[in-house]
């Protein structure tokens, strides 16, 4: 053994000057053999308000005096609605506001709702105040009390009498297209027994999944103490408490779609191509509805292609975001792949019209190892309209139907239209080990 070793060594370092290119070719010939894990996470610390902001009046100071009228202009979905709050300037701690869940806006089969909705406009005690006769005359911030929140109708808990909240707050709506909707609120309560101004405000969009709004009392709660900074707007009409804590839960919420994995060779990224429109293969049935399956088995098909696979979440089968501090889903396989090989996930932007995360370019080496979130970008199929992502009304995932366009596939833009979105390594993990 030792002297045909030997032998060997010494021959290959007689040929070695020789056939340095020769060894090099046949080194990128042999294929070597490597079981990689993948997994794919997303990590989306989600936030259950879609949007949120705040309202005054025109004047200084900004409060809206009667007469007058300020807007609300938002996005929202079947099943979303719209809160707000705005102080009752001449009490000591009422305020108005919708019921919860707020103003709907969409009647039952995914109509807008257009006109007046002043009847949705109720009043509220606060409870943390005693109150006086409203009017000119109230002393602030007034004495002290602890109670929970309650309606006001026709009288408070002194025996003070209002008129109806709608006719001293009016409210219509008006659709403009494309799940985009303006609220006017007008202060009517001039000439009334119950004359007031109102106060700044702020107002609240919540996310719906699964039928249920992630949010359904952002603002307060009525038969439970006030919180959140509600209270200066009950008590002095101050908004800008109320809305530092609702726009820290405003964002992005999304799931991310069973996972497309596809492992390739000598040929580029199957998946899809920037700057042409989809060619009809699966992917519009990934990126409208999130459903993987007629892309990977198209693929199957692909020369070039040796497996495509579609990666669902245990129980949930899509990727839900991290919820309240609760882990975000994930899904993991090991996969067997060799020199030359290359790989490419794709999964939809779940609350979106067509939207898709994709590995950019020609995907990646498959052998490589480590964090490779950063080559993965979000994609426009160019087959649906787009609209706020989260409120649209035509989103499949929300109930819609897409309404069709036929444009090239391109990177979506970050801000876009709508919003802006988190780095997309805060939103999707993808890890090869």
């Amino acid at each position: 053994m030792y002297l045909t070793t030997t032998f060997k060594s010494i021959a290959l370092a007689a040929i070695l000057p020789f056939s340095l290119a020769a060894c090099n070719k046949d080194d990128n010939n042999t294929n070597s053999s490597s079981q990689v894990t993948l997994t794919v996470e997303n990590v989306l610390q989600s936030r259950p308000l879609v949007e949120s902001g705040t309202f005054q009046g025109s004047g200084s100071p900004a409060v809206i005096q009667p007469g007058q009228s300020t807007t609300i202009t938002f996005y929202a979905a079947k099943g979303e609605a719209l809160s707000f709050a705005t102080m009752y300037g001449a009490s000591n701690d009422l305020f108005f506001a919708p019921a919860n869940p707020g103003i709907l806006v969409y009647d039952n089969m995914g109509n807008p709702i257009e006109g007046d909705v002043s009847d949705q406009v109720k009043l509220w005690d606060n409870g943390t105040r005693v109150n006086q006769k409203p009017g000119a005359g109230v002393t602030h911030p007034g004495v002290a009390e602890s109670k929970n929140i309650t309606e006001v109708t026709t009288l408070d808990a002194e025996g003070n009498t209002y008129l109806a909240a709608s006719k001293l707050v009016t409210a219509s709506l008006k659709y403009n297209g494309n799940s985009s909707f303006t609220l006017t609120l007008k202060n009517t309560s001039g000439g009334t027994a119950n004359e007031t101004p109102l106060s700044p405000g702020v107002w609240s969009i919540s996310y719906i999944a699964g039928g249920n709004l992630l949010a359904p009392n952002p603002l307060y709660q009525s038969g439970k103490p006030t919180a959140n900074g509600l209270t200066d707007i009950a008590e002095a009409g101050n908004n800008s408490t109320l809305a530092t804590y609702i726009q820290s839960i405003t964002g992005i919420f999304t799931p991310l779609s069973p996972i497309l994995v596809v492992i390739y060779n000598g040929i580029d990224n199957p998946i899809y191509k920037t700057g042409q429109v989809d060619a009809g293969k699966g992917l519009m049935l990934l990126a409208q509805k999130g459903n993987a399956d007629t892309l990977a088995a198209y693929l199957r098909t692909v020369k070039g292609v040796k497996a495509a696979y579609v990666l669902p979440a245990p129980s949930t089968t899509v990727l839900l975001p991290q919820i309240s501090g609760a882990k975000g889903g994930m899904v993991s396989m090991q996969i067997d792949v060799t020199t030359g090989d290359r790989l490419a996930i794709a999964t939809m932007y779940g609350f979106s019209n067509d939207w898709f995360f994709a590995s950019a370019g020609n995907g990646v080496d498959a052998m490589q190892k480590g964090d490779i979130s950063n080559t993965i970008q979000l994609f426009d199929d160019g087959t649906a309209v787009n609209q706020f992502p989260g409120a649209g009304v035509t989103q499949v995932n929300l109930a819609g139907t897409p309404l069709k366009e036929s444009l090239p596939i391109t990177a979506v833009p970050n801000p876009n239209a709508f919003t802006t979105l988190p780095d997309i390594a805060g939103i999707i993990k993808v890890n090869l080990q």
